[in-house]
């Protein structure tokens, strides 16, 4: 039998970074994973990394729009894409014995897809139909706003839909030169999370892969633009219902081995348990939200951190100052011997608990491969947060919360 923490990494010759995490489950769980999301694309064709994903499912030389939804979905299994600052991400959820089916189907739309310029027309439209739909959530696209001022003169600022205006001048000659650019072996990763012996899937992805893929890869990896950080604090009256606020600044990399600090004490101020510093203050003491979260999103070269509520109108200003007041006592107060080990026991078990889901786990080793090479298993993120002290998350918190590093951006 096959021990259930398994896996099996290694590096194609041509570039290509493998992982398979081994699981009972009788579900395979596949991520494709390529380093060429919205902050290397050109600064006049914004949005062309997110339409290039929607244009990978709308036709290859072998297959049209409609035989491509039905390649899994008639096995009752799922395909599904999507596109962050830094990667585009096609993955799939099937069958155990339906998975090199999977394995095909990935590498087929990432490698011999025609974007053809009449479905490109009608994939622009709707595009524009969901910056529309995205435009009437102002919760959600404040956070998009946020970082295009906290990062303003730098790639990674620009929105990943773009607009209707840049939209409009794609070619499908701009998705073939940009996939041609970037969608090489040596920027991606192959994750498996399923029931396999180790080496006899591998062999398979390798097998599929180089139908479509050369077996040697000598361009160079796609690399990071370089950040400009801002300061800025903007209150604008937007007319809607509930105001919006974010207050953060910019955080740790990827590559910061303090990172792992950052996570257990942004889930200590608004994870997503009812029981967080923030969201017992504010909502629960105070009735003055009802949604406040702190999250961090870390990039290559940076990093956010932010905390988001939503609330009526007059409680912004009494909601900045208790927030305020909060990351004052973290600054300053290093957390008990009692409050810390039960903030690594929850962080653990919220770990522990996502890690059930194959899906998650497919992607979140996915984007750890194309970094790294390699991922964290469970028992090494333990390890991590378990040597933890008290004073790492006070140092940490003076580092990302110092008053003069924070920016806000507020929508009355």
């Amino acid at each position: 039998m096959v021990k259930s923490d398994a896996k099996d990494i290694r590096t194609f010759s041509n570039g290509l970074r493998f992982a398979l995490k081994h699981s009972n489950s009788q579900v395979a769980y596949c991520a494709l994973s390529i380093r060429c999301g919205t902050s290397v694309e050109p600064e006049d064709l914004g949005g062309l990394a997110h339409l290039t994903e929607h244009m990978l499912f709308k036709g290859t030389s072998r297959r049209s729009s409609a035989s491509i939804n039905d390649r899994l979905e008639r096995l009752g299994g799922e395909l599904n894409a999507y596109t962050t600052k830094e990667e585009i991400v096609l993955y799939s959820t099937t069958l155990k014995e339906d998975v090199l089916k999977a394995i095909d189907l990935l590498f087929e739309l990432a490698f011999d897809s025609v974007f053809s310029p009449k479905e490109l027309e009608k994939e622009k439209s709707v595009v524009v139909d969901e910056i529309n739909l995205y435009k009437d959530s102002p919760s959600d696209y404040i956070f998009d706003d946020f970082e295009k001022f906290l990062y303003e003169g730098s790639p990674i600022s620009r929105h990943i839909l773009g607009s209707a205006k840049t939209l409009k001048r794609i070619t499908s000659a701009d998705l073939h030169n940009f996939t041609k650019a970037c969608f090489l072996p040596c920027n991606m990763s192959f994750t498996v999370v399923g029931d396999f012996e180790p080496g006899k899937i591998a062999d398979a992805v390798e097998k599929h892969m180089l139908k479509y893929a050369p077996a040697d890869c000598s361009a160079a990896p796609v690399v990071a633009p370089e950040v400009k950080v801002n300061v800025f604090r903007r209150d604008e009256n937007k007319k809607h219902h509930q105001s919006n606020c974010i207050i953060g600044a910019p955080a740790y990399s990827l590559y910061d081995s303090r990172r792992i600090a950052l996570v257990l004490l942004m889930n200590i101020l608004g994870g997503p348990s009812c029981n967080s510093r923030l969201n017992s203050l504010l909502r629960e003491r105070n009735a003055l939200v009802y949604n406040i979260e702190a999250s961090y999103t870390p990039y290559s070269k940076t990093g956010c951190a932010l905390i988001y509520f939503g609330c009526e109108k007059e409680n912004v200003d009494k909601c900045i100052q208790l927030v305020m007041r909060e990351l004052a006592k973290v600054r300053s107060t290093p957390l008990s011997s009692t409050a810390l080990r039960y903030a690594k026991k929850q962080m653990l078990a919220q770990n522990a608990i996502s890690s059930e889901n194959g899906e998650a786990q497919a992607l979140a080793i996915g984007r750890s491969m194309l970094n790294f090479g390699d991922y964290m298993s469970d028992a090494q993120v333990r390890t991590r947060v378990e040597a933890l002290t008290a004073e790492d998350l006070r140092s940490v918190a003076n580092e990302i919360f110092a008053e003069d590093k924070l920016s806000f951006l507020i929508y009355r």
